[in-house]
Order: structure tokens, then C-alpha cells, then sequence
């Protein structure tokens, strides 16, 4: 009840000469100290402020609650200094009380209270205000509750001050979001109004105090910035210079170099290990010392709690002795709190320094790998070296302290253990050994597992890479199903290992929580047997807490050693790379041109070899001169040796013998044309300044201007990987365009005109080759024979030498292998009109003037693709910007992993199973504070019940873990199927629209996260949370004031951890997509390293290589210090809870609580600031993870194309029987309000015709094949085969009963036999009979291994020439009764041409055979030509009535034939 006397401790300073901690009165006179304290500094802040003024900052509108509260703090001041003043006035007895001052000085403080709720302030004065205001109110609240229990009275003026008290605190947390927010301004608001776009924010770190450092304080702003609005990557600071990749990349280069210059002496080992030990060996020294201050800590706490319960033992009070032990406790915690966190810091900042070095060294390595090299390491394991074995090092350093920390820590420990219980401790050594040996083949068990499970990954994103990059050819054939079938059981083989995996480790968490059980049991046992020490609480709850301390070793360290191994061998694998050999400078000798000399290109008795164990070269007897401005042709058939003449050129393939002589800048195009991603502007420049004239110049040369002008962002159009939204033909203009603009003096081009039609062709010659290029040395490597006649000089190659050289009159004249490839050309060109001679001159009367201007095209792709993803909406680029999710997406997307997994009741078994085994563990150790306490219970039942009982939590924590790995193998089966299921129904338009990158990062990194991270990290966090809660209520039930402290210290955690997470989140998803363009870069550099160092323009995509590096690295250095953040704020405020359990455990009164429950206490509350920081890590990982599932979610609701089957419209087996086609008034267009691709076409291909489409670029030639294949659907009309409407069937019956020999030649990894039939439908004789008629039969006999011998990644084995004769294999062994050609022989010499023209005339005589061609002479014996133009059919009839008018036809051909101009012609006819 209240009471009118002076509350307890009323006479605060004398407390009448007694200084008991546990007393009242000295616990209100510290109150009163510390608010007096306050009052001092914040006058002195006042006052300095009021000098200061431009100083005073912060919102001074007045907040109603504020003021409020302002008003009860001046009632509460008045209530005090009446009451000072009534006794003041009322003594009469002379006393020397000073009771009244301590009303006074009380008055004062909440006078000072008053004024500090609504005075401007400064920054620092915030802060002081904010701090006061906490502890004033909960220390007030705590002792008035204290007051309360002991004395059952309390105080008027307490009561009247409590409440205000509270309103204080309450004024504190809005004070604190004020500061917050007033901390981040809108960043639109403090933006400066003339920002350069190339100014970056640079970060704090490098200038940070000792104090910002060493509480990660300089990370403030970023956070704050990211609070207050979401980042983006521009709002990521840079790194500081130490930590940039150039840097690292010198330093290790350096030490590389100087290593590689000592080998041959005495250093013999792995030269990456020296290196980077040479360069990093002073911080991994400071990281050492982290660390074993750190364990150090860990290893000093169990003592600690020791000293504690012998203490509470006692039956005198010591309070200075109690004090110290707190003391020692807040020393021992920080520094494990400071040292651990610096430790996870610095080894990852270490790390990421050599991860950066290596990356960079890599690609540094691959620029200048030669051709045997990149025979040995071909891209997909460059790409590999640097995203698994160069990543791997951002954690090696930690893990390398792990390693060597753990084992201290864990002999630390039985140190600790053998000096509290002596010889007690030796049993227990047998059961820890046992655990610590039965280990290491578990670990050995899962790392088998795992490295299984990875071999199986690599085989799947292998063949995922090749389906999702021939996506297009697959879904032509209808093998879809197949190659589905082929990743789903590859899938199942990965599925294998993983939930062998997974479900093995839940054996290994058994082990992990029996094994303190055991050896603590066994402990005990020994300590009874032995009597080394007595089973009381000091000796028991010091066990516990030492065994806790060895468990963490124990489990880490065969971990530790697993990964150690596994960097051991990706150190191995870089070793090798590194070591590989260098393309050799000598190969070619480079000079300026001189005036005196009159050659270009200078090759003197050359032998070159792609491999130098084969016995016969691949190229020999060069001897070849090629002077000044000369235009040099290089001819020859399929596999003579024309490209690899001009890799000698480039110096690319190794030199057996002779020299070669290069005068002048090379600029290079390769036959398979190489873009980056990029605009076409950037590809075209290729790193030169912009020169507005000679660019123009250039791109009206390659005929790249009206493709330029029909795109919506003209030459900034984004270019997707590898050129995906471009045709063939823009790909092989852009790089030549690329070629000429950088205006080089020698020209090496390798076949440019195979990918563009005829008229393109000419264009390009002459306006290119012969114009653009007139003053330049021009070496062409062509199939087009009609070219020739314009060259200076022919070389004519066959078996890798040049059989014969001269002019076109001389080898004509000269006859043999030169003859044979102009009699096939000239064959070709008069299957126009076999009896009519004449056609010849007919062509040569051709008025070449009155051809159509209107060449270009209105379309944006040369065929007129829907491929480029244009959405029909100006000012969308090709390929679109990968969706990312801003801020939070809360709980939906955890829901959505349960709901997909169907994981629901799983979850919450596994919940009850963590709750079961905590009850449990909580109630063995219950059980051992209780019993000691009792004299009746002895030992054996002691430890008896203790293990019985902690043997039983051991299931349900087997059962949680179990529970677990299935809840994850469920959602990634059910993630796995839903994603692959939804991509191989998606429309084609998916796969032009988005990159392969992006597709493959969700099935590879994403899904690895959903396998592996996201189920155990909800059983963590789930475990965790429990952890904490029933460590803070077993607390309390010994001292439960501690309560106070600990929930307000879990809501300030909370509020924390939300703030963080905040900028967290969005640091990872940026994160998610720095890492693919490193990776597409390397890979993109990988398969155009040939043209880059032709063009001399390896330092530029080493620079730019170098940014990229930089950005991925910023992300990992900001996440992981966020990270840091986080956690040393988390630790400080659960420490909190710590020393106040600690304190409140000394102040007690002697023998007020049992030893045992000190013991239990002391031993959770130690506990406590691991389990909160594994609490809020795992919360916060789940939280980046379960961005993956969103990304994958993403692609899950894919709008599909229509059903493979439509069981009610399924066609008869032998349809189509006759091959008949009639197109009715067909209109397409790509996308919904996009312009009409083909405009309302009506014709009819009869049965047994052979059809050729004709037109020029862009005019919807191949939109005709996609819409008879239903690549795209027609908005109107339609197409009927035999009389069945195809838009009604299933697309499975429709494309199985079409082949198609497609434009770019596809080839799968595998055998020559899996390539010719993929479905195994065949026997191999057919297969004999089909490589017979296609030319392929005598090369594929010569090979050792026949049908089964190899075709690597895309078919680079195989010549371009070749992979196209495999593709008229699969088409002969169909059988099909329509076929479609589509520009199929655009890769191939005249000479095949011809033979496969006639392979097709014979084999498909029955057959309506529709050809789209480039080259006029492959439709001329057609029986129908059909002429496109600008998605309308112009002219639908036969060659020769075509031919007889001013056709569009007649123009084509004229166009074709114009590009042989008339010498040629007469050649022919001086040849006849």
C-alpha cells in the first residue's frame, strides 16, 4: 500500500554508512548518481550548442505526444520540489538530514527531463537524450517493482513519477524512428541538381575512425540509404583501392612471375598456394590472432560460470569478489563478440582479394591461351575455373582458421575439462573419440554424396546449356519430350545423391546432440567412480557448458577439413591452368608497313598443326605472298584448310615450320560470326572513338543501315547473348561492319557472304570488299564462286596445301581442282533453263538499273523474325531486363514454397519435434539443478534420469532434421517439375526474349539453394527462435527482473534485424545478377578470343573485365560487413541480458538461490548470445534464400504454346499422304498489337511440288516456315495439310510428320549416331544409307570408333559444311512427305551444293519440298517460285513464266547475276 513516509532509500547518499549493492536505498542513490550525470553533460551540450548554433539541427515541430509528456514531467518536477520544500520548511528539530537536497536535486532532473523533450538538438545530443531517457525509466521501473515485492509499500511521489516514467520510454522509441529517419533524408531531396552519371558514391571505410571500424559503424550510411528508399547497383559504394582486383591481380601476377622464374630451382609445389601465401601471409597473421583471441573466449567461459556458482556456494557475501567475476564475464563476452566478428570480416575481405586475383588471372590467362590450350580447357571449364574454384576462395581464409581454431578450441577444452574434474575426466575421452573418429567417415560418407550429387549437376546444366541453346531445332523436330526424358533423368541421378545426402545428415545431427549426452554422462560416471571431484553444481554445470564449447569443434572440423580438401584440389586445377601454355609471339612477326616493301602478308615454307603430335601437318608447303591492296580469294571444298590459313595468319595455330610475316593491323571475321552483348553501336566501335562519318560509312558498306533504321532504338538496340535477336546474316554485317570501322590494313575474312542472301552477297562485295576496302589488303575466304573473278589473286586449297595460285584467267586456263569448282557453280547456274542457252546472255542484258531501290527491310530481323523480342511498345529494348523484386515480399513467398511443396504438415510436425526436444533437453538439465539439491538422490539415479531423458530429445531432433530433408526434397521435386515442365512448353518467343544466362541460373545456383539451404535454414531458425525464448524463461525462473532486460533486448534485436534486412535483401538480389555478366564475359571473351586478339583489343576487355570483377566483389564485401552489422548489435544486446543475469546473480542476498539453479542459469545464459546471432544468421540467410524461390517461381508460369496433343483432332497415322499445302488468307504478327508479319497470304503447294521462296531481306520468308510450324500462331486465316486445318491438331502430330534442314546447323554432345537419330528409331544400316547419300560415309569410316565416334559441345568437331550434312542426314532418314530447306546450304562449297541438290531431287521426287534460299540457282528448278515481299506474296508461278516478264523474280535474279558482273560471265562462255 502507499504511504506518506520517505520511500526506502529516501536519504539517498548516506544510506546511514552501509553500502550493500542489494539494498535498496544504494541501488536509488546510484539512480539518482546517474541521472545527475546526465543532467551535467546535457547542460554542457546545451551550452556548447548555444555557441555553436549552426550546430543545432533536428526537427523542431512540435509533437503532441512529446508535449504531453513534457507537460507531466514539469508536474512531476513540481511535485518534488514542494515536496523538498515542505521538508525544508517542516524541520524544527535541527537535524542535518538533507532530504530536502534530494528532492531538489530530483525537481532538477525532471525540470532538465522537460526541457529535453522539446529543445532542438544536436546529433549527439539525440543520442545522449535517447540513452538517458531508456535507462532513467527502466532502471526507475525496476527498483519501484523490487520496492513493491520486498516492502509491499511504495511512495506517493513514486507512484505519481512512475507513469511518467513509462511515457518516457515510450517518448524514447518514437525519438529513436525520428533519429532514424531523420538520418535518411529523401535522397531525391539531397541529390545534387548537377550530378555528372559518372560520379560514383564513395564508401566510408577507407576513412573511418578505429571506433567506426571496430563496430562496422561506417557502414551506417548505406544502411540508412537503404532504408529509405530500395538500393540500386549505382548506390553501391566503390571498394576501397587496396581491395580492387587490379591490385590483387598485380600483386599476385608479381609473385607469380617471380615463383615461375624459381621454379626450375627448388620450388616445385603448387605455384597458386606459394603465390597468394607470399602475397597475403600479414593478414592471414592478423585474422590468426582474431581467431584465437576468439577461441580463447570461448574456452575461458566455462570457468567463468565455475567461478560463479562456487562463489553463490559461499556463505559469506563477497560483493567485491562477485563484481570482479562480472566484470571478467563483460571482458571475456566482448572480446569474443569483437574478435569472432573482425575474424568472419577480415578473412572474408582476404578472401574476396584472392578470389579477385584469380578471377583476374584467369581471364588474363585465357586471352593468351593457344590453341592447344584451349583444346585441353575448353569454355565451360574456364567459366568453371573462375565461378567455382576462383568463388571458392572468398571463404578459403576462414575456413583455412576453422581448421586450425577448432582443433585449439577443442584441446582447450579437455584441458578445462581435466583441470575441473581431474582424472574424472579420462572416460569421457573414450566416448569423444569415438564420436570424433565416427566423423570422419561420416563426413567422408556425405562429402561422397555431394561430390556425386555434383558430378550428376554438371551432366544436367550440361545438357540443359545445349537443349535451352537449340531450343529452337528441338522444338521444330518435336523433341521435346525426348530431351526432357534426358534432363529429367539426369535429374533423378542428382535427386539420388542429394536425398542421399540430405537424409544422411540427419544421422549426423543425432550425432551431434548425443554426443555431449554421452561423453558428459560418462564424465559424470567418472566423477562418481574416481571421486576425482564432487557431483555437485559448480562441477556439473561447468561440464555441460565445457562439452557445449566442444561440440562446435567436434562437428566443424571434419567439415573444415572436407572443404580444405576440396580447395586443395581447386588450388590443383588453376595450378594446371595457370601453367598451360601461351600462345608464342614468334609464331608471326609483326611489323609496321614501310613504304620500301610491297607485302602484306609474307608466309615462307609454313607447316602448321592444330595438334603437334600428329604426324602430318595441317597445313604445309605454304608459301604465300600477298602485296599491298591486293584482294586475295581463298577457295577450295568442304575441310581444305581455309580457316586454318587464316588462323597462321593470326598466329593462332602453332607453327612447325618457316615464318610468317605480317606488315600492319589485322581486323578479322570469323566464319562463325562472334558478337558481344551489347548495342550494335558497341559492337560496331568495338572500344574505337565514335567518328560519325567513317561509322556511317561502315554500316552502309555491310548493308546494316535499314536494318538499323527499323529498329525502335537504332544502333543502341540491345544485342542478346551471342547475338540470340539477331539473324545470321545481322550477326556476320555487324562484324563486318565491326571489321571495317576499324579501318585495319590487312582484312582476314573467313566465308562472310554463306549467312546472307545473294543480293546481300553483292552488296557486301562490292560495296565492301571492293569499295570500302579498296585501299586495303582483303584475304576472303569464299564458297561463292562468282566472287572470284573479281580477285587480284585465287589460292586454290585442298588437303591443307595450296594446290594452285594465280588470277581467275589463269587458273581456268590451268584446269584441274579450280576447274572442278567453277564447272559445279557454272552447273548450278544453268539449271535455270537446261535447254535454253541463251539464259545466259538474257541475264546479261538485265537492265541492272531498274532493279527495286527498296532492298532493305521494314522488319527487324532479316528473315522477319518474331525473334527479336520487340513487344510492339516503342522504346522496348530486344531482350528484357531480368525481373527482380523490389523491398519486401514478406510471407508470401515462403508460403508459396510450402503450398508448392505441399510441405504444410510436414512443417509443423517438425515444429512440435523442436519443441519436443527442447522441452526435453531443458527438463534433463532442470532435473540436474533439482537434484543435487537433494541428498536422498544418488548418483546413479543423478545421471541415470539425466541420460534417459537427453537420450530421448535425441529423437525427436533425429525426427526435426529428417522432417527437414524431406520437406526439402519434396519442394525441390516439386520446384524441379514445375520449372522444366513450364520451359519446355514455353513459346519460342521466351527463348528469344531471354537469355540463356538467365534461364540456366535458375536451374543451376537457384535450385542448388532450394536442394541444399532453404530446408534446414527454416529448421534452424525454427530451432533457434525456441532456443532463445526457453533460454530467457529458464533465466528468469532463477531471476526473473532479467526478464526486463531480455524481452526488450529480443525487441530491439528484432527491430534491428528488420532494419538490416531491409538493405540486405536488396544488396543480395543486386548480388544475384553482378555474378552472370562475369560469367558471360568470360565465356563470351572464351569463344571470341580469336577475333579479339586479332583486333590487338585484349587490354579493353581485360579493363572492362576488371570493372565487372570489381561490382561482383563490392556486393560480396557490402553483404557479408552487412552481415557483420547485424550481428555485433545482436550480440551487444543479448550480452545485455547476459550481464544483467550475472549481476542480478551477485546482488542476491547469500544462499537465496540454490548453486543449481546458478549453475542452470549461468549455463543457458552463456548460451544465449550464440544461439540469438545463430538465430538471426539463419533468419536472415532464409531471407536472401527464399529470394530463390521466388526467381524460380517466376519461371513456373511461363504461358505455354498450344498441347503437344489434341486427342479429339489427332491426324491418321498416314497423314499427310499426299503432301498438299494451302495457305487461306494467312496474317501474322508476333505480338499482340505488333504490325502484321505476313499480310494475308493465299497460295497452294501441290503435292510432290518443289516450292522455292524467294524475297528479300526482312519480307517474312522464314515467319512462313515458323507458321507452318507453328512456331507462331496466325492471327487470321489458315493453313491446311491434306485438307486437316494444322491450328487445330496438337503440335506433337504436326511437326513429327515436317522435317527441316534449318538455317544454322544443329549438332547435340554425343555420338554421330545419337545426332542422326535422337529418338532411336533407326537400325545402323539405315543410318549407313542416309551418311552415304549425304556425302558423310567416307569420313565417318576413316574415324576408329564409326557410328559411335564423338561430336563435342554444339558439333565443333565437325566443320560448318559438315554439321549441315548431318542435318540432310536426319531429314533422309525421316522421311517425311513435306520437307522444308531453309537457307540449308548457305555453309557449303558449289560443288556439294550441287551433289546435295541432286541427293534431294532424287530422294524426295515425291515429296512437296519447300525451299527457302539465298542463292538464286538452289530454287531455279523449282516447279513454283513464291515471292515475298514485305509479308505479301507478289508473285506465286513457274521459274520460266517468271523469267519471261519484268517480274519481282526476274529482278532477283538479275540482282544475283549482277554480283558475277559480265567478265565473269564471259569467262563462262569462253570456258564453254
Amino acid at each position: 500500500m502507499a504511504s506518506l513516509e520517505i520511500s526506502p532509500g529516501g536519504l539517498s547518499w548516506i544510506c546511514n554508512g552501509e553500502f550493500d549493492l542489494g539494498s535498496l536505498c544504494l541501488q536509488r542513490s546510484v539512480i539518482d548518481g546517474l541521472n545527475l550525470l546526465f543532467f551535467f553533460i546535457f547542460t554542457l551540450f546545451l551550452l556548447i550548442g548555444s555557441v555553436k548554433k549552426h550546430n543545432i539541427s533536428g526537427n523542431t515541430r512540435r509533437d503532441w505526444v512529446f508535449l504531453a509528456v513534457s507537460v507531466c514531467c514539469a508536474l512531476a518536477s513540481i511535485a518534488y520540489f514542494s515536496a523538498g520544500l515542505w521538508d525544508l520548511l517542516g524541520r524544527n528539530d535541527g537535524s542535518k538530514h538533507l532530504t530536502w537536497a534530494v528532492y531538489f536535486a530530483r525537481g532538477l532532473v525532471w525540470i532538465s527531463l522537460t526541457v529535453s523533450l522539446f529543445v532542438p538538438r544536436t546529433k549527439w545530443l539525440r543520442i545522449l537524450i535517447l540513452v538517458w531517457w531508456i535507462s532513467f525509466s527502466l532502471l526507475a521501473s525496476a527498483l519501484n517493482v523490487e520496492i513493491l515485492l520486498k516492502t509491499h509499500t511504495i511512495g506517493i511521489l513514486d507512484i505519481v513519477s512512475w507513469p511518467v516514467n513509462l511515457l518516457l520510454l515510450f517518448c524514447a522509441f518514437r525519438h529513436f524512428k525520428c533519429l532514424i529517419s531523420q538520418n535518411n533524408p529523401d535522397p531525391s531531396l539531397s541529390e545534387p541538381l548537377l550530378t555528372g552519371k559518372g560520379e560514383k558514391r564513395k564508401t566510408d571505410f577507407g576513412q573511418a575512425s578505429f571506433i567506426s571500424r571496430l563496430t562496422f559503424s561506417w557502414l551506417n550510411p548505406l544502411l540508412h540509404f537503404g532504408y529509405s528508399k530500395p538500393l540500386d547497383l549505382e548506390d553501391i559504394p566503390d571498394l576501397v583501392p587496396e581491395d580492387e582486383a587490379l591490385l590483387a591481380y598485380k600483386a599476385f601476377a608479381h609473385a607469380w612471375d617471380h615463383l615461375q622464374r624459381e621454379k626450375s630451382t627448388n620450388n616445385t609445389g603448387n605455384l597458386v598456394i606459394h603465390a597468394l601465401a607470399k602475397i597475403y601471409v600479414k593478414e592471414m597473421i592478423i585474422v590468426g590472432i582474431y581467431a584465437l583471441l576468439r577461441t580463447v573466449a570461448v574456452v575461458v567461459s566455462p570457468l567463468l560460470l565455475y567461478a560463479f556458482v562456487q562463489y553463490s556456494n559461499r556463505g559469506e557475501e563477497n560483493l567485491y569478489e562477485g563484481i570482479f567475476l562480472v566484470g571478467c564475464l563483460v571482458v571475456v563476452k566482448v572480446m569474443e563478440s569483437l574478435s569472432q566478428r573482425h575474424w568472419f570480416f577480415d578473412s572474408r575481405r582476404c578472401g574476396m582479394r584472392m578470389r579477385s586475383a584469380l578471377m583476374v588471372a584467369i581471364y588474363q590467362k585465357q586471352l593468351k591461351l593457344s590453341s592447344l590450350g584451349k583444346k585441353r580447357h575448353s569454355t565451360g571449364e574456364i567459366v568453371n575455373y573462375i565461378s567455382v574454384d576462383a568463388y571458392r576462395m572468398g571463404e578459403f581464409p576462414w575456413w583455412f582458421h576453422s581448421v586450425w581454431s577448432f582443433v585449439l578450441q577443442l584441446f582447450l577444452a579437455i584441458g578445462v575439462l581435466f583441470g575441473i574434474v581431474g582424472l574424472g575426466a579420462l572416460p569421457g575421452l573414450v566416448p569423444l573419440l569415438i564420436c570424433g573418429i565416427l566423423n570422419v567417415p561420416f563426413a567422408k560418407i556425405i562429402q561422397n554424396c555431394q561430390s556425386r550429387f555434383m558430378v550428376a549437376q554438371d551432366d544436367r546444366l550440361r545438357a540443359t546449356s545445349e537443349v535451352l541453346n537449340n531450343m529452337k531445332i528441338i522444338k521444330l523436330q518435336s523433341w521435346e519430350e525426348k530431351f526432357k526424358n534426358l534432363i529429367d533423368s539426369l535429374r533423378a541421378i542428382e535427386f539420388k545423391w542429394l536425398s542421399e545426402s540430405q537424409i544422411k545428415k540427419s544421422y549426423g545431427t543425432v550425432l551431434y546432440w548425443m554426443s555431449p549426452t554421452i561423453i558428459s554422462s560418462v564424465v559424470f560416471v567418472g566423477c562418481a567412480i574416481l571421486g576425482s571431484a564432487p557431483l555437485n553444481a559448480s562441477t556439473i554445470f561447468t561440464i555441460l557448458a565445457t562439452l557445449r564449447s566442444m561440440s562446435e569443434p567436434v562437428r566443424m572440423i571434419p567439415e573444415a577439413l572436407s572443404v580444405m580438401i576440396q580447395v586443395k584440389v581447386s588450388f590443383d586445377r588453376l595450378n594446371v591452368f595457370l601453367l598451360a601454355d601461351d600462345l608464342k609471339d614468334e609464331e608471326v612477326r609483326k611489323r609496321s608497313p614501310s613504304q620500301n616493301s610491297e607485302n602484306s602478308v609474307r608466309i615462307s615454307a609454313g607447316g602448321f598443326s592444330w595438334d603437334p603430335d600428329s604426324a602430318i601437318p595441317t597445313l604445309r608447303d605454304l608459301d604465300i605472298e600477298v602485296r599491298r591492296r591486293q584482294k586475295v580469294a581463298v577457295c577450295g571444298p568442304v575441310g581444305a584448310g581455309k580457316s586454318s590459313l587464316l588462323c597462321a595468319i593470326l598466329g593462332e595455330i602453332p607453327k612447325v615450320s618457316g615464318s610468317v610475316d605480317v606488315y600492319g593491323s589485322i581486323a578479322y571475321v570469323s566464319q562463325t560470326s562472334w558478337i558481344q552483348s551489347g548495342t550494335i553501336r558497341n559492337n560496331i566501335l568495338y572500344g574505337k572513338p565514335m567518328d560519325k562519318t567513317r561509322y556511317e560509312k561502315a554500316i552502309k558498306a555491310c548493308a546494316l543501315d535499314k536494318d538499323i533504321d527499323s529498329f525502335n532504338h537504332g544502333d543502341l538496340t540491345e544485342i542478346g547473348q551471342r547475338g540470340l535477336n539477331m539473324s545470321g546474316g545481322q550477326k556476320q554485317r555487324i562484324q563486318l561492319a565491326r571489321a571495317v570501322y576499324n579501318d585495319a590494313d590487312i582484312y582476314l575474312l573467313d566465308d562472310p557472304f554463306s549467312a546472307v542472301d545473294a543480293h546481300t552477297a553483292s552488296i557486301l562485295f562490292n560495296g565492301c570488299v571492293m569499295d570500302a576496302l579498296e585501299n586495303k589488303t582483303v584475304i576472303l575466304v569464299t564458297h561463292q564462286v562468282e566472287f572470284l573473278v573479281e580477285a587480284d589473286k585465287i589460292l586454290v586449297m585442298e588437303d591443307g596445301k595450296v594446290t594452285q595460285s594465280g588470277s581467275y584467267e589463269e587458273l581456268l586456263m590451268a584446269g584441274t581442282a579450280f576447274e572442278h569448282l567453277v564447272v559445279a557453280h557454272k552447273n548450278s547456274m544453268t539449271l535455270l533453263d537446261p535447254s535454253n542457252n541463251g539464259t545466259l546472255d538474257y541475264f546479261q542484258n538485265v537492265d541492272v538499273d531498274r532493279l527495286d531501290e527498296s532492298s532493305g527491310s521494314s522488319y527487324t530481323k532479316e528473315n522477319s523474325e518474331g525473334e527479336i523480342s520487340v513487344k510492339g511498345l516503342p522504346g522496348i529494348q530486344l531482350t528484357e531486363d531480368e525481373e527482380k523484386e523490389k523491398g519486401d515480399v514478406g510471407w508470401k513467398t515462403f508460403l508459396d514454397y510450402i503450398r508448392v511443396s505441399k510441405g504444410s504438415i510436414i512443417l509443423c510436425l517438425g515444429v512440435l519435434a523442436q519443441f519436443a526436444f527442447v522441452a526435453l533437453q531443458a527438463a534433463s538439465t532442470y532435473w540436474l539443478a533439482i537434484a543435487i539439491e537433494i541428498p536422498q538422490i544418488s548418483s546413479t539415479i543423478l545421471i541415470g534420469v539425466y541420460t534417459g531423458v537427453s537420450t530421448i530429445s535425441s529423437l525427436f531432433v533425429y525426427m526435426r532434421s529428417w522432417l527437414a530433408a524431406l520437406l526439402g526434397l519434396k519442394a525441390s521435386k516439386a520446384f524441379f517439375s514445375g520449372f522444366t515442365n513450364s520451359v519446355f512448353k514455353a513459346p519460342m518467343l521466351f527463348f528469344d526474349s531471354t537469355p540463356i544466362g538467365r534461364i540456366l541460373t535458375r536451374a543451376s545456383s537457384d535450385l542448388s539453394v532450394l536442394d541444399f539451404d532453404i530446408p534446414f535454414s527454416i529448421t534452424f531458425v525454427v530451432a533457434a527462435a525456441i532456443e532463445v525464448v526457453t533460454t530467457i524463461g529458464i533465466m528468469a525462473s532463477v531471476t526473473w527482473q532479467v526478464l526486463i532486460v531480455g524481452v526488450l533486448a529480443m525487441l530491439a534485436s528484432q527491430y534491428v534485424q528488420g532494419y538490416y534486412l531491409v538493405s540486405a535483401r536488396e544488396l543480395i538480389r543486386i548480388n544475384g545478377t553482378t555474378k552472370a555478366p562475369v560469367m558471360n564475359s568470360a565465356a563470351e571473351t572464351s569463344l571470341g578470343v580469336v577475333t579479339i586478339r586479332a583486333f590487338s583489343m585484349t587490354d579493353r576487355f581485360f579493363r572492362n573485365y576488371l570493372k565487372l570483377v570489381d561490382t561482383d566483389a563490392k556486393l560480396f564485401f557490402y553483404s557479408n560487413t552487412a552481415m557483420e552489422w547485424l550481428l555485433i548489435r545482436v550480440e551487444a544486446l543479448q550480452n545485455l541480458t547476459l550481464f544483467t543475469a550475472a549481476l542480478l546473480l551477485v546482488l542476491l542476498p547469500p544462499s537465496s538461490v540454490a548453486p543449481g539453479f546458478v549453475g542452470l542459469s549461468l549455463s543457458y545464459a552463456l548460451s544465449l548470445t550464440s544461439a540469438q546471432v545463430f538465430m538471426t544468421r539463419w533468419y536472415c540467410s532464409l531471407a536472401n534464400y527464399i529470394i530463390s524461390v521466388e526467381r524460380i517461381k517466376q519461371f513456373m508460369h511461363i504461358p505455354s504454346e498450344p498441347p503437344a496433343i489434341v486427342d479429339d483432332k489427332r491426324p491418321p497415322s498416314s497423314w499427310p499422304s499426299r503432301g498438299r499445302i494451302d495457305l487461306q488468307d494467312l496474317k501474322i504478327r508476333y505480338r499482340p498489337n505488333a504490325p502484321l508479319v505476313l499480310k494475308g497470304i493465299t497460295c497452294t503447294f501441290k503435292e510432290g511440288s518443289r516450292v522455292g521462296v524467294v524475297g528479300r531481306t526482312g519480307s517474312g520468308k522464314t515467319t512462313l516456315i515458323s507458321a507452318l510450324f507453328r512456331v507462331v500462331e496466325p492471327v487470321s486465316g489458315r493453313i491446311l495439310i491434306d485438307g486437316l486445318d494444322i491450328c487445330l491438331m496438337g503440335l506433337k502430330d504436326l511437326r513429327m510428320k515436317l522435317s527441316i534442314i534449318p538455317q544454322e546447323p544443329t549438332l547435340f554432345r554425343g555420338s554421330v549416331r545419337t545426332n542422326m537419330d535422337p529418338l532411336g528409331l533407326y537400325s545402323d544400316s539405315e543410318i549407313w544409307e542416309a551418311l552415304e547419300k549425304c556425302q558423310l560415309k567416307a569420313t565417318i569410316r576413316s574415324l576408329p570408333n564409326l557410328l559411335d565416334s564423338s561430336v563435342s559441345d554444339e558439333g565443333e568437331n565437325w566443320s560448318a559444311g559438315q554439321r549441315q550434312l548431318f542435318c540432310l542426314g536426319r531429314v533422309l532418314l525421316r522421311r517425311n512427305r513435306i520437307l522444308v530447306l531453309d537457307e540449308a546450304t548457305a555453309s557449303i562449297d558449289s560443288a556439294t551444293d550441287a551433289i546435295l541438290q541432286r541427293i534431294i531431287r532424287q530422294e524426295f521426287s515425291s515429296c512437296t519440298v519447300i525451299t527457302v534460299a539465298h542463292r538464286v540457282p538452289t530454287v531455279t528448278d523449282s516447279d513454283m517460285v513464291m515471292v515475298l515481299s514485305y509479308g505479301k506474296l507478289v508473285e506465286y508461278d513457274e521459274p520460266s513464266k517468271l523469267m519471261e516478264t519484268n517480274s519481282s523474280f526476274s529482278k532477283l535474279v538479275a540482282e544475283y547475276w549482277s554480283s558475277c558482273r559480265r567478265n565473269s560471265m564471259q569467262s563462262f562462255k569462253n570456258y564453254q
